[in-house]
């Protein structure tokens, strides 16, 4: 395996190939799969229970009895979420979300009573934020006012800004592309400039791809301002 740097200015090359199931890493490498389906096929596809637990638990027996995080987490200009996770990770899971501001509202002893907590704040805040809505909102800032009006309903232990290294002074592209300049990540999107247009990249989209060297020769759909 080759892992590739995403760092602000590397230069991507690449072109995609044919797509299949993305097979497995395993402490010994790559396994790959040949079946159609993609990005996993069924017998390379796996669940994470723990995601669709409401406080009871959906294992043979519980074993989340690590501290938990209760937290908000705030996606430009203005949808708001409410999750849990790990306390020793809540930085790196918020970052991996790609949230512009968070707060972490409460620590609790297991993940079966975070879970409980989460659910019964899902019934006024969602849970979930779609790839699509976070891209739409890649240029825009968050509503302070907003933001500050929800946080006046809790009284977070913490609070949290991130900064991901780029702005953006309009929306770009959506498009499935391994090649241009990078601007930076933000979450699983990848942003990229390429031809004079700026691309956001749901990496996800990317998996089992078979990658060529070279520049993609597919027409890509051009921003106006790559012909100013």
């Amino acid at each position: 395996m080759e892992y590739l740097s995403l760092d602000a200015g590397d230069e991507l090359t690449y072109r995609l190939d044919s797509r299949h199931c993305a097979g497995t890493i395993a402490d010994e490498g790559h396994y790959g799969c040949e079946n159609d389906d993609a990005p996993y096929c069924e017998y390379h596809r796996s669940t994470w229970v723990c995601a669709r637990c409401k406080g009871t638990c959906l294992k043979d027996e519980m074993d989340c009895f690590d501290d938990h995080a209760i937290y908000l987490a705030a996606f430009a200009p203005d949808v708001f979420k409410v999750g849990v996770t790990k306390e020793w990770r809540l930085d790196t899971r918020l970052r991996e979300q790609g949230a512009d501001r968070a707060a972490h509202l409460r620590t609790v002893e297991n993940g079966r009573i975070a879970r409980e907590l989460e659910s019964e704040l899902a019934r006024e805040l969602t849970d979930r934020v779609r790839v699509p809505t976070k891209q739409a909102g890649l240029h825009l800032r968050v509503d302070a006012e907003k933001w500050a009006s929800l946080l006046a309903e809790f009284d977070p232990f913490d609070t949290f800004e991130f900064d991901y290294g780029f702005s953006l002074d309009s929306r770009p592209m959506g498009e499935t592309m391994a090649a241009g300049r990078v601007v930076g990540t933000k979450g699983r999107l990848l942003v990229l400039d390429n031809a004079g247009t700026t691309y956001a990249v749901d990496m996800r989209d990317l998996v089992g791809y078979e990658l060529r060297e070279g520049d993609s020769d597919r027409n890509l759909q051009s921003s106006l301002g790559a012909f100013e």
